[in-house]
């Protein structure tokens, strides 16, 4: 589990750089198509349950926006930051949970109270003229992930993953298709950088990533599972030092160690719900 958190974590540096030779839309349809096309075959055995279809359809459609979000914040802000944001979703999945109905705990609050600071002073060191575009894609992306976890969380007692996870990857690859119809001035230049960092995410950070966790979840308790996964942006953040050199100030630090703290507090006291997977 650590391992693939690990991936998760580097896949931010990784994107950041592929975007200098394909649009957001054009890298996600390649990435996810291929992912899409490897976990048919492994975990759906070259067939999907029926019954699966619309399930899959709809938490295909959340994780589509939530990269699309994701992806297209990565052009405008840094790996690292991306990451902080994107995982704030971990505290927005028991808000969610609490707006449907489930009781949420002391802690949940004080975990979301410690992500909600981190963020302003992640994205906003200098005020809130400081913050950029990319920031706020990431977070529209952070809650279109904690949506997606929260309806896994639903459909996954009903239906089987090994035919749920092929269709999400599908949709996605499917609809990042379409979008090149709808904004034909995209751009695809398949450099040598490029295919790596295609290979790296579709078959390690999508394909493998996915069915590992799956797998693991079964095994490794949710307190647990939850304090692994919050070391994805931490990786992210060592990634993008050792890459590109990339430093957070002060103020970017203590936001970031917030978010981190948010995220520990909120999944380990607060309520108990699935974790994220975004990469």
């Amino acid at each position: 589990m650590a391992g693939i958190t690990a991936i998760w974590g580097c896949t931010f540096v990784v994107v950041k750089g592929a975007l200098a030779d394909a649009s957001p839309w054009p890298f996600l349809a390649v990435r996810f198509a291929l992912a899409g096309l490897l976990l048919l075959a492994i975990l759906g055995r070259g067939r999907v349950d029926r019954e699966t279809i619309l399930p899959g359809c709809i938490l295909g459609l959340l994780l589509f926006a939530g990269y699309s979000f994701q992806t297209w914040g990565l052009v405008y802000t840094t790996p690292s930051k991306s990451a902080f944001l994107t995982g704030f979703s971990v505290i927005l999945v028991p808000l969610i949970l609490r707006l449907s109905g489930v009781r949420m705990g002391f802690a949940t609050l004080v975990g979301a109270a410690l992500g909600l600071a981190g963020i302003y002073l992640l994205v906003a060191p200098s005020g809130m003229a400081a913050v950029n575009r990319g920031d706020l894609l990431t977070l529209a992306g952070a809650l279109s992930f904690a949506l997606h976890i929260v309806v896994v969380g639903h459909y996954i007692r009903r239906f089987s993953f090994l035919h749920l996870v092929p269709i999400q990857i599908l949709v996605v690859g499917l609809l990042s298709c379409v979008t090149l119809f709808l904004a034909p001035h995209q751009t695809l230049h398949f450099t040598a950088r490029l295919c790596a960092a295609i290979l790296v995410t579709a078959v390690l950070a999508t394909g493998v990533a996915f069915s590992v966790q799956n797998w693991a979840q079964q095994y490794t308790p949710a307190a647990h599972t939850a304090l692994i996964f919050a070391l994805e942006p931490v990786f992210a953040a060592l990634s993008s030092w050792i890459v590109i050199g990339e430093h957070l100030g002060g103020k970017a630090l203590a936001g970031a160690g917030s978010i981190l703290l948010g995220m520990v507090v909120s999944e380990i006291w607060g309520a108990r719900a699935p974790s994220p997977v975004e990469g």
